[in-house]
């Protein structure tokens, strides 16, 4: 169930893709984070330009923006022209780019337009979706808004259960506030969300059958995936199930995030790779904020650009060999568990 396929050996790239995050244009001037950082909202536009200009020159295979696309300030009489404007910009690739709800969508755009504008078209409308840009792997793009009191009706019963669980979770009046909240207990903001339950069984049976196929699994998120990443507040409420469900595939090697603003990095006791990514709404004109991901059979290498850190991300070196039977490629996925956690910023 876990020979997975690809080149035997491990070298070569495989495929290569870019990766930009919380671009949250406006055409407005420039502002401040609840935090006082500057957010320069008009310079997010010439920033994506300048990465797809060089996405195209390294001849990437397709492009993802993490979410947060439009900037909640923007007027909201003028989203839809936006967002027209900022897919235009991804679409010079000339490649597919891919895309995922972050809470600054749900405040310009409802779901049903944001899922058919940036083709996030999953099963029963849903926002989350994967596909396979190579036969060895997939990748799993998640709705971190599923269960959240944004982009749904006050009725449904999804903006129901978030309610919930903020009521049940966060004791201040203001729900957008963590105070009195501690650790990854902050995440339970309004501004969060969580993965449905039919969300999570669809993820354990993507990745069921993607180590049923022998693929590698690269797993994307707005929200962020491990508390050694990002502050609590900017984690998936659930995040734990989600996982659970990665360690229990067994054939997830990395989970790529925005939200945060800035860059974070972990590795979690069963190997996995966890990365944040820094934001292009707080790139000061003229500075770049991008990466481009190539995809190797022993790892995955990120070259940041600018304000964007670079990192390697490698495999166990037994995760890449081919054994025998399933009992030597258990153990070694075992040996793989091994691997220290290690976090930096």
């Amino acid at each position: 169930m876990l020979d997975f396929s690809g080149p035997a050996s491990c070298s070569g790239r495989l495929f290569s893709f870019g990766v930009i995050s919380d671009i949250q244009y406006a055409n407005i001037e420039n502002g401040f984070s609840f935090k006082k950082v500057p957010r320069y909202y008009r310079e997010a536009l010439p920033a994506l330009q300048r990465a797809v200009q060089m996405w195209k020159k390294r001849d990437v295979d397709f492009g993802i923006h993490f979410g947060d696309i439009i900037d909640g300030y923007h007027p909201k009489d003028q989203s839809l022209a936006a967002l027209d404007t900022i897919t235009a910009a991804f679409d010079v690739l000339g490649k597919p780019h891919w895309h995922m709800i972050g809470n600054h969508c749900l405040y310009n755009l409802p779901r049903n337009v944001l899922n058919e504008r940036l083709n996030m078209g999953g099963p029963g409308g849903a926002s989350y979706y994967a596909f396979s840009p190579h036969p060895a792997w997939r990748i799993v793009v998640l709705d971190g808004y599923d269960v959240s009191l944004l982009g749904w009706p006050e009725q449904h019963p999804l903006h129901q259960q978030a309610r919930s669980i903020l009521a049940e979770r966060n004791p201040n009046q203001e729900k957008n506030s963590p105070d009195g909240l501690e650790g990854p207990a902050r995440r339970f903001v309004k501004f969060g969300g969580g993965a449905s339950d039919a969300q999570l069984e669809w993820l354990r049976q993507t990745l069921a059958a993607a180590a049923a196929g022998g693929q590698r699994v690269i797993l994307c998120c707005h929200l962020a995936l491990h508390p050694g990443t990002c502050p609590g507040a900017c984690l998936l409420w659930n995040y734990e199930e989600v996982l659970q469900a990665c360690w229990q595939a067994g054939n997830v090697v990395a989970t790529f995030s925005g939200h945060a603003h800035e860059d974070g990095y972990a590795v979690d006791e069963h190997g996995v790779h966890h990365r944040v990514l820094s934001a292009v709404v707080e790139t000061a004109p003229g500075r770049d904020c991008f990466g481009i991901i190539s995809v190797f059979s022993d790892r995955l290498e990120l070259q940041g650009f600018d304000r964007l850190a670079s990192a390697t991300m490698q495999f166990c070196a037994e995760f890449c060999a081919e054994p025998a039977d399933k009992e030597n490629k258990e153990q070694q996925l075992l040996g793989c568990a091994s691997q220290p956690s290690t976090v930096a910023s």
